[in-house]
């Protein structure tokens, strides 16, 4: 008999659950293969695949705007789920590439696909930001506030790039993936969600240039100040331990344990991440949906993109309990379990 998962925390204060009712994404179509990064910077096809586990990745037009797939996959989305964007009350962006610093891509997003009634906003969570986004859209329809959320993650991280820098440019794409958010009569839906944050490690995985701190300016323009930075050894420590326990925490949460998961999808962003929190969760590999072979990481996007994937694919089933857990700059982290 399938175990029936404890009432949330949030239980006691309204009976309205929160299901994810379509997923849609979006992949430019550009390729950029580990043998086209040969070309560009001092590295190869082996020495990308075993430290990363990473293939291929999709890059964008030049001419190809953050909001433009952003809008593509939420298309997607709202017609699985046969919601016509105008019923859509909130959008919410993650991204860690928007059109601009102001106005939110959200608005952009809204224009594209038709949503006037939507109020909009973006989320800097990082990579983590579009399961913060999930949580978000949840309070807001638990509430009773809206009744359709669109929550979308979408990164242009070609943009922000630094492309002579090996240790990180073999590791970013492009693209975008998105959920809608409903009230589905007593199913379960969203049954826990754990998102957490630890400024102490700001230094490790960030963009130094561009915002008030560090203007760009024609004396620093050579810097690439305004690309990722990464200390490769401790996000990846940093990334295990916070992505296991935010894990451990949402199982606890939900009332239930690994032999309950149907299927783990991770934060897109090295196999060795993935395989490392399989073993300590003792979760076999081949219940983790993995597909950062074709597309590298894609940030916010990644979840978003992997779980729709994985959603028409048919590797998650109505009834499945799935485990989606991320990590990011900031630090930042999150877990979410549903009922499919």
């Amino acid at each position: 008999m399938k175990k029936q998962p404890r009432s949330s925390p949030r239980s006691h204060r309204t009976q309205r659950t929160v299901s994810i009712v379509g997923t849609g994404s979006y992949t430019p179509e550009k390729r950029l293969t580990n043998a086209d990064l040969t070309k560009i910077v001092d590295t190869s096809d082996e020495w990308i695949t075993t430290r990363t586990g990473i293939k291929e990745r999709r890059i964008a037009a030049k001419d190809e705007k953050t909001s433009d797939m952003a809008s593509r996959a939420a298309l997607k989305a709202l017609e699985q789920a046969d919601v016509d964007p105008k019923d859509v009350d909130l959008i919410l962006v993650a991204t860690a590439t928007p059109d601009m610093l102001f106005p939110a891509t959200a608005c952009f997003v809204q224009k594209k696909i038709g949503s006037p009634k939507a109020a909009c906003l973006d989320i800097s969570a990082a990579c983590a930001g579009f399961l913060f986004g999930v949580e978000i859209g949840q309070q807001f329809i638990t509430s009773g506030t809206h009744d359709t959320v669109l929550v979308i993650g979408a990164e242009k991280l070609s943009s922000i790039t630094n492309w002579t820098d090996r240790n990180t440019c073999v590791l970013f794409g492009d693209g975008a993936g998105a959920v809608v958010l409903q009230h589905r009569g007593r199913a379960h839906g969203v049954i826990s969600t754990h998102i957490g944050s630890d400024g102490n490690f700001t230094d490790i995985l960030y963009m130094p240039g561009g915002g008030s701190n560090t203007p760009i300016t024609r004396d620093n323009a050579h810097m690439h100040l305004a690309t990722i930075h990464m200390h490769g050894k401790e996000v990846y420590k940093q990334a295990v331990t916070s992505m296991l326990s935010a894990s451990k925490k949402a199982m606890e949460q939900a009332g239930l344990t690994t032999d309950d998961i149907a299927c783990v999808i991770p934060h897109q962003a090295n196999l060795r991440i993935i395989e490392g929190i399989a073993d300590r969760l003792k979760i076999p590999l081949d219940r983790f949906f993995v597909n950062l072979d074709k597309y590298g990481n894609t940030s916010a996007a990644a979840v978003a993109m992997a779980l729709d994937e994985a959603n028409r694919s048919g590797r998650i089933k109505r009834g499945d309990y799935v485990l989606m857990v991320v990590f990011g700059g900031g630090l930042t982290w999150a877990s979410t379990i549903v009922e499919w």
